[in-house]
């Protein structure tokens, strides 16, 4: 391809929108343009980086015996209403209605479908273990999109679906797909953690993820060193301490005027952060909940939601607030709060003694409250956040924490949906049971972004060879000079016809212009032809690490097909 004939459009200036670096330089390389809020076109650059990445996962999940096939993006509500995700996907999923009034949505994940599609094609267990699988749009109604597209509401996925007779045969299903996606996270060079997961609206008994270290991840990773655990913060387990041994005090009512965070209440009694324990009031599906976490400690949004299985979550309104307690926010505490709404403590919170909490009386607390003297918990359970420094769950040993972006998930779904929407097989006696099932997911649209994320500098991106969009460019300098424009097109029809992606910068820019399009574009391998060209002497630059050379035009060649 010919840059003055490539469809294509660098800025140098940061997107004023842009937070991370892989959405600037997407932007900026032009790879993708914003055409509404979490919705994005990639234009011919970024497609063809797309490409690859989806023919190296589509490779990879043919080699593990998985069949491609393709469902709508528009699918009926019937089967996600039988499944009950209908409602528990809440305000994420796109619903519509046509000009009949038959309930739709646009597909945000695929389970039911390809449920249904096996149901009605397979009957036997002679005809088990299958895996399918499609690379289809997703659409999630985001509620703050943001990154690009690391979270946007129209996304490519590749999701494939095991079926099989047992567990045994789920397992290994699993183990495939684990180490196909290990194979297609190496192809791509990415630095990546295998993390226990929440399964999250999917469902099922167990899942992991694929996360791609980086400090702009939205999601946490704690791992330990130790022993290898890694989990996704939703999941990490939080122990339970040793108990604190301390005699009960008696109850304080202290006078806190217009003191309502822990920071000020830390200040206003001279005392630490883990002698407070905050209750927080929750709106969970419409019904209101305490829950109380240590006054350092942050509740885990999504152990709260498994707990309830709950469809929406939110903080309570200051109404709500205020009519349980009968106090202004800030002053909620446990004692007699049982006799209104359900409480329920973090098992941190169990293991404590003497503690301070708001009194349910604006501008006052209580000091000195222990449990089952004071009040009585509905529930104690692991509700919060693991922190830098918490005991590991499997060993013991301090657990470290890290920023991570989620590429791939893979879930044992086990007869959630079989079982809900009759997928059926005949056994050896010919009785029915449900098959048993596996979910298999990878953003394809987020592994670009996230390569990005590991693969940049100051000067753009730096794409590994197997995800660049072209893998050679050739830089003529002066290219109204027959020497140089002849010797650059020579270059550029040999290693065309050996089936290598090259540009030629054809343009009539200055060198400068054209060297710094090249280094954000990210092209692996720049090859300038310049004041040697008459020599048949080239300069070769390679983008991963700055290193440059003059070389003849034979190795220039010989260098290009080592590469590729």
């Amino acid at each position: 391809m010919k840059v003055s004939k490539l469809f294509m459009a660098t800025q140098r200036e940061i997107p004023a929108d842009a937070e991370i670096p892989s959405h600037q330089l997407m932007v900026r390389a032009g790879l993708i343009r914003k055409c509404a809020s979490g919705i994005y076109s990639f234009m011919p650059i970024g497609w063809r980086s797309y490409k690859k990445i989806e023919n190296i996962i589509r490779e990879e999940m043919d080699n593990a015996g998985a069949q491609e096939l393709i469902m709508p993006a528009l699918l009926p509500a019937e089967a996600y209403q039988a499944s009950g995700r209908w409602e528990k996907f809440g305000p994420e999923m796109f619903r519509l209605e046509d000009r009949g009034g038959r309930s739709f949505c646009l597909g945000p994940t695929h389970e039911e479908p390809f449920t249904e599609a096996v149901r009605d094609t397979i009957r036997s267990y002679k005809q088990l273990p299958v895996t399918l699988y499609q690379i289809q749009h997703k659409y999630r109604d985001e509620k703050r999109p943001r990154f690009g597209v690391m979270r946007s509401r129209e996304f490519v996925m590749k999701d494939a679906y095991s079926f099989d007779v047992d567990e045994q045969g789920l397992d290994e299903s699993y183990q495939i797909m684990y180490k196909a996606y290990r194979r297609i996270f190496d192809r791509l060079g990415l630095d990546y953690t295998i993390v226990d997961a929440d399964s999250g609206a999917m469902g099922g008994s167990g899942s992991q993820e694929f996360m791609v270290k980086s400090p702009v991840g939205e999601d946490g990773i704690c791992y330990c060193d130790a022993c290898g655990y890694a989990a996704n913060e939703e999941k990490a387990a939080c122990n339970v301490p040793a108990a604190d041994t301390s005699a009960e005090l008696p109850v304080e009512k202290i006078h806190t005027p217009d003191v309502k965070t822990i920071e000020e209440l830390m200040a206003f009694m001279n005392a630490e952060p883990s002698e407070f324990v905050k209750t927080i009031l929750n709106d969970i599906d419409g019904k209101i909940v305490a829950v109380m976490v240590r006054g350092d400690r942050e509740i885990n949004e999504t152990k709260l939601k498994n707990l309830y299985d709950a469809t929406e979550m939110n903080l309570a309104a200051f109404d709500d607030v205020e009519a349980v307690t009968g106090a202004k926010v800030g002053f909620a505490g446990p004692v007699d709060l049982k006799k209104k709404i359900e409480v329920i403590i973090d098992n941190e919170v169990s293991a404590m003694k003497n503690f301070i909490v708001g009194a349910n009386e604006t501008d006052y607390h209580f000091k000195n409250i222990n449990i089952g003297r004071d009040f009585t918990p509905d529930r104690v359970v692991d509700v919060r956040n693991a922190v830098e420094g918490d005991a590991c769950p499997k060993c013991g040993q301090p657990l470290k924490m890290a920023r991570g972006v989620e590429v791939g998930h893979i879930f044992k779904l086990g007869t959630k949906y079989s079982k809900a929407l009759n997928c059926v097989y005949l056994d050896k006696e010919g009785k029915e049971n449900p098959m048993i099932m596996g979910c298999y997911g990878i953003g394809v649209s987020r592994t670009l972004a996230a390569i990005i994320e590991q693969y940049h500098d100051d000067d753009g991106i730096k794409w590994p060879v197997a995800a660049a969009p072209y893998t050679v460019i050739i830089v003529p300098t002066k290219v109204n000079d027959e020497e140089n424009m002849g010797l650059a097109g020579k270059l550029y029809d040999e290693l065309t016809s050996m089936g290598v992606d090259v540009l030629l910068d054809d343009r009539n820019e200055r060198p400068g212009v054209k060297f710094k399009d090249a280094d954000l574009i990210g092209i692996p391998l720049r090859i300038t032809v310049g004041r040697r060209a008459g020599e048949g002497i080239v300069e070769l630059k390679y983008r991963a690490d700055g290193s440059s050379s003059e070389v003849s035009y034979d190795e220039a060649v010989k260098a290009v097909r080592e590469l590729v």
